[in-house]
């Protein structure tokens, strides 16, 4: 375990009752088109008990790189895309990797 560069941007989304399963396919892209903004990595949990909970993660290697994500107008235009299905105000928050790894030939 080491420590790792960059920064892990977690969001919690809320999503409103009976609008999981369409908030999931439309932010879905959004979520992955991190990496095109320089992310190494993404991901987008939903949790397995009422489904209206999701948490995106992403790792960038500076909080400028996230926030050229998250105010591009792709980006913009998906949260505008998603309007009425998830609670505000949407609050990221950025983690220092105090440590991290992956056990060698497991995937996910």
């Amino acid at each position: 375990m080491s420590r790792v560069d960059g920064v892990m941007v977690e969001i919690d989304w809320a999503i409103n009752p009976f609008r999981g399963d369409k908030f999931e396919l439309l932010w879905t892209p959004a979520a992955e088109a991190a990496l095109d903004y320089g992310a190494t990595s993404w991901s987008l949990l939903r949790s397995q008990e009422g489904g209206l909970d999701f948490i995106q993660l992403a790792h960038f290697p500076t909080k400028d790189d996230f926030e050229r994500y998250w105010y591009s107008e792709e980006i913009a235009a998906a949260r505008v895309q998603c309007a009425g299905l998830f609670q505000v105000p949407l609050l990221p928050k950025f983690h220092t990797i105090a440590g991290a790894g992956t056990m060698a030939g497991v995937t996910t």
